[in-house]
């Protein structure tokens, strides 16, 4: 049985919004199911620390696409990081999912490369659909979770914005 999915619309939203909106919901991929506990806006070619500030790329090109497919990079050769594209298409903008609590396995995975090194995700799941996909998509849950608004970590440009978002409350 699949939970109910957050549609299409939802991450059409402006990213700031959809990175605050994802805190507390769920993300399922291939039987693993997790409750989002951190995330970041990166937004658009005006934004210095998103992967687009310089245009669109053979890397980036995802960020241009339409919402609610997931953008998948690797860092430092060795880390990757999942992100589901936000807004309209041609728009490049993603909320970085940095951290993903496992209530089943209590356990909280608290960085964007733990969360990826455990899901066993990497380049090859860049550009799911995850509004059509049946194993990767983000879910609707109980849970309200409380966040605290912060500066973007791991970056060296545009450190200002308070656009990381993160619960020090982890679910049951």
């Amino acid at each position: 049985m699949i939970a109910t999915k957050l549609p299409k619309i939802f991450f059409e939203n402006p990213t700031v919004e959809v990175a605050q909106s994802l805190i507390g919901q769920g993300f399922h991929f291939h039987g693993i199911n997790g409750v989002i506990t951190e995330t970041e806006a990166y937004v658009g070619q005006d934004d210095p620390a998103c992967h687009a500030a310089k245009g669109k790329t053979p890397r980036n090109a995802v960020m241009f696409d339409a919402a609610g497919k997931l953008y998948v990079y690797m860092i430092y050769g060795i880390h990757h990081c999942m992100n589901v594209v936000t807004e309209s298409e041609g728009f490049p903008a993603a909320v970085l999912i940095r951290g993903l609590y496992l209530p089943e396995q209590k356990l909280h995975l608290d960085g964007p490369g733990k969360l990826c090194k455990f899901l066993k995700m990497d380049r090859s799941h860049n550009a799911i659909d995850v509004i059509e996909s049946d194993a990767c998509y983000f879910f609707k849950t109980k849970y309200k979770l409380n966040f605290t608004a912060t500066s973007r970590i791991g970056i060296k440009k545009g450190i200002e914005k308070p656009w990381r978002f993160v619960s020090e409350y982890l679910p049951n």
